[in-house]
């Protein structure tokens, strides 16, 4: 499928992603998060149910499988 960006000449791919999201000063990262990427701008979709499966999982609060470090950007 072509790009949405109007001036991007890429298609869309199915990429595996790293997706981020932050609640309430809170922040959690998902690897493995299905998605279709631009091929030339990045540009990233995610599919409805991918969308609402990440909400239930924020929102059940599971621990987390690893931590990471976050940095204050000064």
């Amino acid at each position: 499928m072509k790009c949405n960006i109007q001036v991007c000449p890429g298609e869309y791919e199915q990429k595996m992603i790293f997706h981020t999201v932050s609640r309430n000063h809170e922040f959690f990262v998902f690897e493995d998060v299905p998605a279709e990427v631009c091929s030339v701008c990045g540009d990233t979709l995610l599919h409805p149910d991918t969308v609402r499966n990440i909400e239930t999982l924020t929102r059940k609060r599971k621990a987390p499988e690893r931590f990471a470090p976050v940095y204050q950007y000064s």
